[in-house]
C-alpha cells in the first residue's frame, strides 16, 4: 500500500504467477465472484484448514490460497479479491482479470448469488470472455428458496454455455456436485463453450478487423476476442501488459499497436469516442446479463426484500440512522464492559497461580534472584497482565462485531457515514476500517486493504489509530469508573458506557477533521466514489461467528500483543530495579519529563508509563502503578477504589483523568500498530506520520483543556 509504484501500479505479475501454487503439482483453481455472494465461505468449506493468506507481490490486495483431495487428486483453490467486474478500477479487478487472464487457472468458478443472479451475471460474462473453463456455482439457493425466488439452472446452464451448480455453502448443500464438476471440467470430460456477448455492430467490427491480427501473431491462452476489446480500453488498456510467463508481449508488436491506433481513430472519428466505445461494452453486457436472467428466473413472492426495506428505513435513514448507530454501539461498549469483568478476574486469578507454581519451580531448581524476577516479575508478569486484560474484552466485542458483520448491518453503517467522510475528502469505506480499529488498530490498518484509491487508503491508515483500540479500553474504562461515574453504585456501569461512548464520538469527529487536513495538505485529493452493496439481512451463524472471532481475530491479535509486550515486560523490570544514587532509573526518568508533562495536565510517571507502554496499550496503567508503588515489578490492586487512592495520593484529581483519557484516545500507535503500518505501506515515511500526528494532536488537546479548564474555573 501507499504511494510506490510497487504497491499501486499494476505491479509485478511475472511474480504473481511464482506463487505457492506455481511449484504444486495439483490442478489450480480460480475463485471469482462478487462481494457478499458467499465465496469466502465456499473456500473455507473445500479448503478446510489447509490454506494460508499472504499478499499478491506489489500489491495490497490480500491472497487466500488452500488446497482440498477429491478421489485422490490435489486440487489448489485461489481465492481472488471479491469484485463487481474486471474492467480494472481498482487493484482487486486488476489482480482479479490478471490471475484469470495470464495465472493459467485450469478451471475458474464464478460464484453468484441466487438472490441478485442480474448483477453477478455481469461478471460471469466477462470471466467467460476470458477463459472457457468457467463454471457458474449460484450459491445461497436456501437464501432463495426462502424468498421463493426460482432459477432454472439447467436453462442458465444452456444459455451460458457453462455447467452450472446451485449451492448453499453454509449449510454444504451442492458442495459434492460442485466438486464433481470442477474435476469434470479439469480433465476434460466436459468441455464448456462459453457464448459471446452479442455487441452493438460498431464494436463488433471492430472485434471483426482485429482478431486476425491476433490470432496470427499469438496462442489461445487468453482469448483473441477479449484482447481486441480491450486494446482500446482508454482507462487499463491491455498493451500495457508484458508478460513472459503467458508469450504475450503486446507492447513489443508495433503491427498490432499500429492497427488498434488506426481503428481507435476511425472508430472515433466515424462514430463514437475511446470513452463512449468502452460505456458501450458495459452497457452490452448489463443487456445481455438482463436477458438471461429473465429467461431463468422467476419469483413468486413479488414482496420478498419488503422486510429488509423496512429495516432499512430505521437503520438507513437520514433522521434514525446515524442515533440508532450510536445506541448500537453504546449497547455493545456496555456489554462489553458488563461482561468482560468476571473473565478478567478468573484469567487474573489464574495466571497469579501460575506465577507462583513457576516462581517455586525456578526457587527449585536454584535459579538466581536476578534471572528469578526477570523471567516472573518482569516477562511473565507482563504476559499476564495483557491476556488477562485484552482477552475478555476482544472475545465479546469481535463475536459481536462479527454478528453485525453476518447480519449485513456493517455496510449500513459506511452508508451512514459515507456523507460525512466524502466531506473529509476520504472514502465511505473507511468508516468499516475505523469500526475494525475498535477491536484492534492493527487489524484496523489490515482492513483498509478494501479501500481502493491509495490515497484515501492512506488517509484511513494514519487515522485509523484515533479510535480507541481493545487495548485502551481498560484504561478508559477504569478512570471513567473511578473519577467520572464516582459513587454513583446503582448507575456506574452505564455511566462508563455513556462516558465511553463520548469519547467513540469525539474521536470520530477528530478522525474526519484530520482526514479532511491530509486531503487539503500532504495528500490532496477528491473523494472518489464506490459502489457500496446493501446485502440482505441473513440469520447469523452463531457458532460460526465465536469460532470465527476467537480464532482468526482474538486470538490471532492477542498473538501479535504478547509478542511486542514480552520483551517490553524485560524493559521495565530493568528500569524499575536499576538504581541511580537512592532512585530507580525509573522514576530519574519521570522526574525529567515531569515539567513537560505537567503543561498537558500529566505528570513524569503518566507520560512515562504511555512511552513504556508502546509495544502494547494494555500494559500502561500496569506500569503506573508499579511506578507509584516503586515495587519494582508490575504490580495489580485488587480493586478499582485502590487504585483510585492510590493515584489520588499522588495529584490526581478528576481533571487529570480526563487528560489521561484525552491522551489514551490521542498518541502514537501500539508497536503491533506500527509494524503493521510499516508491512502495509512500506514505508518509514509514513509509518512516521502515523507516529507523529496522533501524538501532536494529543498534546494539543491535553494543553487546552489542562490550561484551559483551570482559568475557566477561576
Amino acid at each position: 500500500m501507499g504511494l510506490t509504484n510497487q504497491s499501486t501500479g499494476i505491479g509485478t505479475l511475472k511474480e504473481m504467477f511464482e506463487l505457492d501454487i506455481k511449484s504444486s503439482d495439483g490442478i489450480v483453481l480460480a475463485l471469482a465472484g462478487n462481494p457478499n455472494t458467499g465465496k469466502t465461505t465456499i473456500f473455507n468449506s473445500l479448503t478446510g484448514l489447509n490454506q494460508h493468506t499472504g499478499n499478491w507481490p506489489g500489491k495490497t490486495v490480500t491472497n487466500a490460497q488452500g488446497n482440498y483431495s477429491y478421489l485422490n487428486q490435489k486440487y489448489v483453490l485461489v481465492d481472488l479479491p471479491g469484485t463487481y467486474s474486471l474492467l480494472a478500477n481498482s487493484v482487486e479487478e486488476q489482480v482479479a482479470r490478471d490471475f484469470i487472464c495470464f495465472g493459467n487457472p485450469n478451471v475458474t468458478i464464478v460464484v453468484a448469488d441466487a438472490i441478485c443472479l442480474e448483477r453477478n451475471l455481469n461478471l460471469v460474462l466477462q470471466v467467460m470472455e476470458i477463459s472457457n473453463n468457467v463454471i457458474l456455482c449460484v450459491n445461497l439457493m436456501d437464501e432463495a428458496r426462502r424468498k421463493k425466488i426460482n432459477i432454472d439452472l439447467e436453462k442458465l446452464s444452456a444459455l451460458l454455455g457453462i455447467p452450472v451448480v446451485g449451492t448453499s455453502a453454509r449449510s454444504g448443500e451442492g458442495l459434492v456436485e460442485l466438486k464433481e464438476i470442477i474435476r469434470k471440467v479439469a480433465y476434460g470430460e466436459i468441455n464448456p463453450k462459453p457464448i459471446n456477448v452479442k455487441y452493438n455492430k460498431i464494436i463488433e467490427d471492430y472485434i471483426k478487423e482485429m482478431e486476425p491480427t491476433i490470432q496470427e501473431n499469438f496462442d489461445d491462452k487468453v482469448k483473441s476476442r477479449w484482447i481486441a476489446l480491450h486494446l482500446i480500453d482508454s482507462y487499463h488498456p491491455v498493451s500495457e501488459f508484458h508478460i513472459d510467463n503467458a508469450n504475450i508481449q503486446l507492447i513489443n508488436n508495433n503491427l498490432l499497436k499500429v492497427k488498434s491506433n488506426i481503428l481507435q481513430s476511425k472508430f472515433e472519428s466515424e462514430y463514437l469516442s475511446t470513452e463512449k466505445f468502452n460505456d458501450l461494452i458495459v452497457s452490452n453486457i448489463v443487456e445481455h446479463a438482463e436477458y438471461i436472467s429473465n429467461q431463468v428466473v422467476s419469483i413468486n413472492n413479488k414482496t420478498y426484500n419488503n422486510f429488509d426495506r423496512k429495516i432499512d428505513n430505521i437503520l438507513t435513514s437520514k433522521i434514525l440512522g446515524i442515533p440508532v448507530m450510536i445506541a448500537l454501539l453504546g449497547f455493545i461498549f456496555w456489554l462489553t464492559i458488563e461482561g468482560a469483568n468476571y473473565p478478567s478476574k478468573l484469567l487474573s486469578y489464574f495466571f497469579t497461580s501460575l506465577e507462583l507454581k513457576l516462581s517455586d519451580i525456578l526457587i527449585w531448581i536454584k535459579v538466581p534472584l536476578w534471572l528469578h524476577d526477570m523471567l516472573v516479575l518482569g516477562i511473565f508478569r507482563t504476559l499476564g497482565w495483557v491476556v488477562s486484560v485484552m482477552l475478555p474484552p476482544m472475545a465479546i466485542f469481535f463475536p459481536l462485531f462479527t454478528l453485525l458483520e453476518d447480519l449485513g448491518y456493517l455496510p449500513r453503517i459506511a452508508f451512514n457515514l459515507d456523507y460525512y467522510f466524502k466531506k473529509a475528502c476520504a472514502h465511505g469505506k473507511q468508516a468499516l476500517t475505523m469500526c475494525m480499529g475498535f477491536g484492534c488498530n492493527a487489524a484496523g490498518v489490515i482492513g483498509c486493504r478494501i479501500i481502493d484509491s491509495p490515497r484515501e487508503r492512506l488517509i484511513a491508515t494514519i487515522t485509523n489509530n484515533f479510535v480507541p483500540c481493545n487495548g485502551r479500553f481498560p484504561t478508559l474504562i477504569a478512570l471513567a469508573t473511578i473519577f467520572i461515574a464516582g459513587d454513583r453504585e446503582n448507575y456506574i456501569s452505564i455511566i462508563a458506557a455513556l462516558t465511553i461512548l463520548f469519547a467513540i464520538i469525539t474521536s470520530v469527529f477528530i478522525t474526519l477533521i484530520i482526514s479532511k487536513l491530509l486531503s487539503v495538505t500532504v495528500l490532496k485529493g477528491l473523494p472518489s466514489s464506490f459502489t457500496l452493496e446493501l446485502p440482505p439481512y441473513r440469520k447469523p451463524q452463531i457458532g460460526k461467528i465465536i469460532v470465527h472471532s476467537i480464532f482468526d481475530r482474538s486470538l490471532f491479535v492477542l498473538g501479535r500483543a504478547v509478542s511486542v509486550a514480552a520483551p517490553a515486560g524485560l524493559i521495565i523490570w530493568f528500569l524499575a530495579n536499576i538504581t541511580i544514587g537512592e532512585i530507580s532509573l525509573i522514576t530519574y526518568i519521570a522526574q525529567i519529563l515531569n515539567p513537560f508533562a505537567s503543561l498537558i495536565g500529566l505528570d513524569g510517571y503518566i507520560l512515562l508509563s504511555f512511552i513504556l507502554g508502546l509495544p502494547a496499550n494494555e500494559i500502561v496503567i500496569p506500569i503506573l502503578i508499579m511506578s507509584y508503588m516503586s515495587t519494582g515489578s508490575i504490580m495489580e490492586l485488587s480493586n478499582l477504589e485502590e487504585m483510585k487512592l492510590l493515584f489520588v495520593e499522588n495529584g490526581w484529581t478528576w481533571l487529570t483523568a480526563v487528560c489521561v483519557m484525552i491522551f489514551s484516545l490521542n498518541h502514537w500507535p501500539c508497536g503491533t500498530t506500527l509494524w503493521t503500518i510499516k508491512k502495509e505501506t512500506q514505508s518509514w515515511k509514513w509509518t512516521f506520520i502515523s507516529f507523529l500526528l496522533p501524538t501532536i494532536v494529543g498534546i494539543i488537546l491535553c494543553f487546552i483543556v489542562a490550561q484551559g479548564v483551570p482559568l475557566i474555573m477561576n
